[in-house]
Formats: structure tokens, sequence, C-alpha cells
């Protein structure tokens, strides 16, 4: 995916500013910002959500432009902030609706898409879950699924907009084991928003930062602590140490409050 120059402006402000990024396939990359840097605006305008009004965006060659819905849903799949709690659909009816890509007016579910939808459901762990109803899981589980469906539409580029939002510490982290085991075993393109600093240094080996519409970081996750640009981001002091598996540095909790 290539992304060129990309503005973007809801009720005459700027929320998008000359954004350019370019991904590779099968890399891993976070995209981290303040609260209104326009994150999940950008999210949108790749999948034409929101309309841009300058700039380019490019996948597999082609202008997203260019290409009809279903084509493009085949190219990328998008997981967002909602966590799904009124979907009126069984698990496994709610992750059959992953297949809209491949279907033709008129037409069933055929035995590929069956095959796609088991295959979801291994991967994620989700299969216990298959007859339960979408409102009766818990957080962690909806997340799960919702990436199930993601999965089943197996596009090869995958937008999560705060996948770990709301989240206890377990299901925190089986959502990104399964978002690395999908890259690193499955070659999926991850684009994650998200603003857990920790998980964008440890998740991926990419980290995109945006302030006020602009991109002001883009580089190796294990360096973003390095030359101040979180403080000057964020407007706010950081304290470091590294972690003790990885060795990145990792962002330590304010204690806010006087040594005794």
């Amino acid at each position: 995916m290539v992304i060129r120059g990309l503005c973007c402006s809801v009720s005459g402000r700027n929320i998008l500013d000359e954004v350019s990024l370019d991904i590779a396939p099968g890399e891993f990359v976070s995209i981290i910002g303040p609260n209104g840097a326009g994150k999940t605006t950008l999210l949108k305008c790749l999948i034409r959500v929101v309309p841009c009004q300058a700039g380019e965006i490019v996948i597999a060659g082609r202008s997203v432009r260019d290409y009809g819905t279903k084509e493009l849903a085949r190219l990328l799949a998008y997981v967002p902030q909602a966590d799904a709690r009124h979907v009126p659909f069984s698990v496994e009816e709610y992750v059959l609706t992953g297949r809209y890509p491949y279907l033709s007016p008129f037409s069933y579910f055929t035995r590929d898409d069956r095959e796609a939808v088991d295959a979801a459901l291994s991967i994620t762990g989700t299969a216990g879950l298959a007859g339960r109803r979408v409102a009766t899981l818990s957080g962690g589980e909806r997340q799960l699924v919702m990436i199930a469906a993601a999965v089943a539409q197996e596009a090869k580029l995958l937008l999560l907009d705060e996948p770990t939002a709301f989240l206890d510490p377990r299901h925190q982290s089986d959502v990104l084991s399964l978002l690395d085991a999908l890259n690193r075993r499955r070659g999926v393109t991850v684009l994650m928003v998200t603003h857990d600093i920790n998980h964008a240094i440890l998740a991926g080996n990419r980290i995109a930062m945006l302030d006020a519409g602009r991109l002001v970081y883009d580089g190796a996750a294990d360096m973003i602590a390095a030359d101040g640009v979180l403080e000057r981001t964020y407007r706010k002091r950081f304290r470091f140490m590294p972690h003790p598996q990885r060795g990145r540095d990792i962002v330590v909790p304010d204690v806010n409050r006087d040594e005794c």
C-alpha cells in the first residue's frame, strides 16, 4: 500500500495534512498519536468511508478509487472500534458475513465459504463459540470474533482500530498474539491503530505517529523512545526501561506522587 500526500477535512477542519506512508507486504505497522491526531480517520480514508480532498492511496498498483466495493474488500479487511454487542447473529453467522466479497446476487454460501469460516474460527480460537449469540460474549471474545470475520474475508491487508481497547490483560494478550500469528505465519499485512504505546513498541517492528493530522514519526518501533519524539508529541515526560524479554525500551507508568 502506498499513501501519498493524503489530506482530509471534515466540517472545515483539517484532520489529515499531507500524510504519506509506504507499507510493504507482510509488515506490521502500529499507528499511535494523541486524541484527535487523525488515526481513525486515516483508516476510514483507506476503506473509502471518509473522502479525501487530496492525495492518493494505491493498493496492488491501483488507486483505491478504481476498485469496486467487493474487489477492494478482497484486498483489505477492516476491524472497527465498534464492539458488536447488538449484532443479532450467532458467531458462525457473523463470521460468515466476512465472505460477502465473494458472493454474487442471489447466490448462497458455498463449500469454500464454509471452509474459510471454519478456518477463521480455528485460527482465532473461537470455534467453541460458533453456536453462541454474539451479544452474549464477553468483550474479549467479541473482539476475537470480529477479527475472525476479517480473517474469513481472506484479505492480505488487515486494518484494526484499537483492537485491545477496554479489554483485560489476558484478552489483550490473546488479541496481540493472534495478530502476530496472522502476520508471521500467514503473511497478513497489519496496520493497527492503538493508544497503548507499549503495545505499539512490542507488537510490530514499525511505528507511524500522527500529531494534529501530520506524520511526525515513521520508523523502527525500538527507536521511538530515543530522541524525545514521544515527549514532543504527547507534551509530557515519559520514563522508560528495557523490556525483560524483548530488550526494547517501554514506557513505565507515572506514579504521580512524591517519593516517601
